[in-house]
Order: C-alpha cells, then sequence, then structure tokens
C-alpha cells in the first residue's frame, strides 16, 4: 500500500514551508542528509554576511577588551601612584600582572564552561549570555574606583575575571555557530573573517585611547613627566582611562539583539535535540533571517518521538563521550589542537608584553609631556597592528580554502621558529629598524598562521554534538599558556636588570625560550586533520565510503529497531499475561 503524505500549512515567499518539501521522504536520516545540503552547497548570500557580522562584533569587543589594558594600565598608574615611594606614577609589576592575568584566567573557564554548556543545552540559548557578561563587566569595570577597604586593583580585577568567562565563552560559540551555518566551499573564509575582526579591535583599542588623548590634550600638556601629571592633568588621565574601557561595551550592545534572535543551528537540532522538522525549518528561517522556523507543530512532536529511534547519529552522553575521546584517531584530534593552541600562545602574548621596547626603538616610548607619552603610545599601538596583525589576518581569509588549514599553520610555526631564534640569538647585533621588522613579520606569520588556524580547525573537525566542548578545551589550553607567559616566562626577561631600571637584560634568552615553543608547534600540528572543503560529517566520520569513515560514529539502526519491536512485543506479552 503506498504511504499518504500529509503536507502542512503554512509557508510564504518569505519562508518556505520545509515539512512540504520533504514529506514523501519517511527516513529521518535521508531528511537530514538534504537539509544539511542545502546549508553545505548554498550560494554565498547576504545570510552568510549575516552570521558573519553578528559573530564578528562579539570578536571586535573581545579583542578591543583583551588588547586595551596594555594602554589602560598606564593610565591607572598615574591616576591611582602618583603618591608612590618607589615609582610615582607608574603602577606596579604585580599589579599590572594581576590585572593582565586576571581576563586570561575568567576566560579559561569561560571557554570550558561555555564549551560543554553549548553542547548539553544548545547553542542558541547560550549565544549572547556571554555578550550580557561581557557588557555588565565592562561598565562595572569603567566605574570601578579605590577605597580604603578595597583597593583599584582587587577591584579591577575581580570584574576582568568576570568580563574574562563571557570571553572566553565567546571563542567556542563565535567559532562554531560560524562554522555549523557555513557553506562548506567557503567555511574557513567565515571563520577566519570572524577571527580577524581581532584585528580590528586591537585597531580600535588604539584609536579611542588616540582620540581620548587629543581630546584632552591642553590639561595633559602641563606635566612634563607622570611623576608631575597633578590636578586638572590627573583627572584628564583619570576620565581618558574610563572612556577606553567603557566603549568597549558599544560593540557589543549593537550586536545584542542579533545574537539573541539568531536561530539554533540545524545540525544541533538534528544531532543532539533529535528534532528533524524543526532543523529542517531552521535552514529556510536563517536563509530568510528569520530568528527559528514554524513548521505544524502537530506534525513536528510525532515525528520527533517516531524518528528518535531511528537517526544514525548517536545520542550525546559523557559515556560516549569518553568512549569516543578514548580511540586514539579521535582522541589525537584534540590532543593537537589543544596542544597546538597552548604552545601558540605562550609566545603570542609573550611577544605582546614586549611592545613597550618595540615603540622605544621606533621612537614612540617617550614623549616631552603627558601628552606626547600617551599620544605616542597609542600612534605606535595603531603603526604595530596596521603593519603586522590586521594584514596576517586577512591573508589567512583569503587563502585558507585554497592552501589549507594544515599547511598555512605548519608553515607559520616554522617560519616564526626562525624569526624568534633569529631574535634571541643576535638580539645583540640587531639595529632598531632590524627589530621592528622582524617584529611586524612575527605578527603577520601569527595571524597569517597557526593563531588564525587554531581557532579555525577546533570548530570544524568534532562531531557535532561535541564540537563546542573541543573548541572549548582547545582554547582553554591557548590562555593557560598565555597566563604562563605572562606569569612565569614574562619576568624573565628583566632578570639580572638594576632595581628600578626598565632594562630587559634577560630578553634575547626569553625570545630564544619562544621559538623552542614555536618549534614544538610543527610536530602538534602534524596530529591535526586538513579540514579544507570537506563537509562536517565527514570530518567527523559519519560518511560511509570516505577515508574518515569510522563505524562506530553511526549507529547501527536496525539493531536499534529489532531492539525497539523486541521491547514493544515483550511489553504487549506482559499485559496479555495479566490479563489486560
Amino acid at each position: 500500500m503506498s504511504q499518504i503524505i500529509r503536507k502542512t500549512r503554512g509557508g510564504n515567499a518569505a519562508f518556505h514551508n520545509f515539512h512540504n518539501d520533504y514529506a514523501h521522504i519517511a527516513d529521518p536520516n535521508e531528511r537530514r542528509r538534504l537539509a544539511l545540503a542545502e546549508i553545505d552547497k548554498a550560494p554565498f548570500g547576504w545570510y552568510h554576511v549575516r552570521a558573519i557580522v553578528v559573530a564578528g562584533i562579539g570578536f571586535f569587543t573581545d579583542a578591543y577588551d583583551l588588547f586595551a589594558v596594555n594602554m589602560i594600565t598606564s593610565m591607572l598608574g598615574v591616576v591611582f601612584w602618583q603618591r608612590s615611594i618607589h615609582s610615582p606614577g607608574k603602577i606596579p609589576t604585580n599589579a599590572d600582572t594581576a590585572i593582565k592575568v586576571a581576563t586570561s584566567s575568567g576566560t579559561v573557564v569561560g571557554q570550558i564552561g561555555f564549551g560543554i554548556m553549548a553542547d548539553l543545552i544548545g547553542r542558541k540559548k547560550m549565544y549572547g549570555m556571554e555578550l550580557i557578561i561581557i557588557i555588565f563587566a565592562t561598565v562595572a569595570q569603567a566605574l570601578s574606583a579605590h577605597s580604603p577597604a578595597c583597593s583599584i586593583v582587587g577591584v579591577i580585577v575581580f570584574w576582568r575575571v568576570i568580563m574574562g568567562i563571557g570571553i572566553g565563552g565567546d571563542y567556542p560559540l563565535s567559532s562554531i555557530i560560524t562554522s555549523e551555518f557555513a557553506t562548506t566551499k567557503w567555511r574557513g573564509a567565515m571563520m577566519g573573517s570572524v577571527f580577524a575582526m581581532q584585528g580590528v579591535g586591537q585597531f580600535a583599542a588604539a584609536m579611542v585611547a588616540l582620540v581620548a588623548t587629543i581630546g584632552f590634550k591642553q590639561s595633559l600638556e602641563i606635566a612634563k613627566t607622570v611623576d608631575q601629571c597633578d590636578g586638572a592633568c590627573n583627572l584628564a588621565v583619570d576620565k581618558m582611562w574610563r572612556i577606553v574601557v567603557g566603549f568597549g561595551a558599544v560593540p557589543g550592545c549593537l550586536a545584542l539583539y542579533y545574537r539573541l534572535t539568531i536561530p539554533e543551528t540545524p545540525r544541533y537540532t538534528f544531532d543532539v535535540d533529535r528534532d528533524v522538522i524543526q532543523a529542517g525549518s531552521d535552514v529556510k528561517a536563517f536563509k530568510a533571517g528569520l530568528p527559528r522556523g514554524y513548521p505544524d507543530e502537530i506534525a513536528r512532536v510525532r515525528a520527533k518521538e517516531n524518528n528518535k529511534h531511528q537517526l544514525e547519529v548517536p545520542k550525546a552522553s559523557w559515556a560516549d563521550f569518553f568512549k569516543w575521546i578514548g580511540k586514539w584517531k579521535n582522541g589525537k584530534v584534540l590532543l593537537g589542537t589543544a596542544s597546538s593552541w597552548f604552545l601558540l600562545d605562550v609566545a603570542f602574548y609573550g611577544l605582546g608584553l614586549n611592545n613597550s621596547i618595540i615603540l622605544n626603538q621606533i621612537g614612540y616610548g617617550h614623549g616631552k609631556n603627558v601628552y606626547e607619552i600617551f599620544y605616542n603610545q597609542a600612534v605606535g599601538n595603531l603603526i604595530i597592528t596596521c603593519a603586522g596583525a590586521i594584514p596576517g589576518y586577512w591573508f589567512t581569509v583569503a587563502t585558507v580554502d585554497t592552501i589549507g588549514r594544515k599547511p598555512i599553520q605548519i608553515a607559520g610555526f616554522v617560519i616564526l621558529t626562525g624569526i624568534f631564534c633569529t631574535i634571541g640569538f643576535a638580539y645583540r647585533l640587531l639595529s632598531g629598524k632590524a627589530l621592528l621588522a622582524l617584529y611586524v613579520l612575527a605578527q603577520f606569520f601569527f595571524n597569517f598562521g597557526p593563531n588564525a588556524t587554531t581557532f579555525i580547525v577546533p570548530g570544524e573537525c568534532f562531531p557535532t554534538r561535541y564540537r563546542s566542548s573541543g573548541h572549548g578545551i582547545s582554547a582553554a589550553s591557548g590562555k593557560i599558556g598565555a597566563i604562563i607567559a605572562q606569569v612565569l616566562i614574562g619576568p624573565l626577561r628583566t632578570r639580572g636588570a638594576k632595581s628600578g631600571s626598565s632594562d630587559s637584560p634577560w630578553l634575547n634568552h626569553v625570545m630564544q625560550i619562544y621559538s623552542g615553543f614555536m618549534f614544538a608547534g610543527i610536530f602538534s600540528s602534524l596530529l591535526i586533520p586538513e579540514t579544507k572543503r570537506k563537509t562536517l560529517e565527514r570530518l567527523a566520520g559519519e560518511v560511509e565510503g570516505t577515508p574518515e569513515y569510522d563505524p562506530d560514529n553511526v549507529r547501527k539502526r536496525d539493531l536499534v529497531l529489532v531492539r525497539k519491536d523486541i521491547e514493544l512485543q515483550a511489553g504487549e506479552g506482559w499485559k496479555r499475561g495479566l490479563g489486560w
């Protein structure tokens, strides 16, 4: 007897009725395949641009808040350590390190916590929540003040830890949401574009500091040195650091509505929530710019109940996760993504600590008065960002889907090893211009290299049910590397320096240490797969007939159905035995 095709009402020119498209297909796995093919093969359109912008603004905010701290701490020194006995007008090293490490510490918690929660309860439910945390903590940080009961360092450290939790949550969520909505052909470019907003955020932080400095020019010029910045000068600097911090909440507020109204990713609805009808409708909703799909509710609930035993993708559980990661072919991928990100961030954030040395070399580290000091600091950061960081990000965007992720990452680690070796072993022989050139090259190949690819690959190579957790664990490993660079390795550069001196006699040895981490990154990169222009399901080992196929990643549907029939028959026999 032929199957009766039940169509549902609804649908128009703006939002097509997905259920009617596939009403003649009884197999939920085939429906899933067809719906995901619509995403994978879709031509690049405005809905892709919208996804990049919504996720990218979050990364803009993250980078702004992370990298603005280099300029903020020097302003804090002027305001709150004006009457310090040892170095008036300069923030103590311990306080500076605590403020910078606080964000990274919070980020580790956010990356792991939000990564796991996004797999447990959904991407949409968590997306936007991390941005609310960032906005709230940023505003609170801008309003912080010193008191007899609690120092300004304690207050700022507290709020930067909270802000770091929100920033950490943005890493896995923005990556996997972009990945799961992206077309296969340009997935790397889309994810790279989101990550490239870091460079724009760094540029914006320096630009806001520059504008704030120019705005208070008259008040700043009255003081020749930071220890003389009192009265009107001190008040101006106090306003400046609050403006620089507070501006970080503005782009987050603009993006919040769109994050809260983005549809749940169809892959999550298919594979974790196991709702085939809703996921198919959400595909159409995403392409139409709507917050979610609205299929026939009765048909949706009925189909969800009937299909849950037929879907081939394994159901997520802790037991399944440990079984999955216990296999070397899966565990080595997580080891490769996590260790590569860890090794990278040790040098990436460690090099960022030495911006002041580079600024001194190019004449942007000092000034005749407080105005020139802050002006040169902002302009110097703009030069470094524009010369190396921003071009590197966009070179990755342009080539990552043609050259591939793995070659870019390995080549980046190789070149960075050479750059750090050159700086480390020839430091005493290098002129200021040569040191600047090597620094800019390092920034370029960080971003046209492992800094971008370590973000992209973890958002692609894990199965949907564990993709967010895998990315979060990998990203957290990177931030642990950043903490090590800031707390343990960074202070080594001043080893042997005279008390009160700003010299860095051990800087060459620190660079040699970083070259060792970059060299190790070459070998950790061999553990990751090449993900270029492969579907996420193929990378997860769910597509039969491909080299990546893993039978354990696909449930034996026939056995499940047979077991279900046996259970039903046993239940009916039990009822008849009781006379029901």
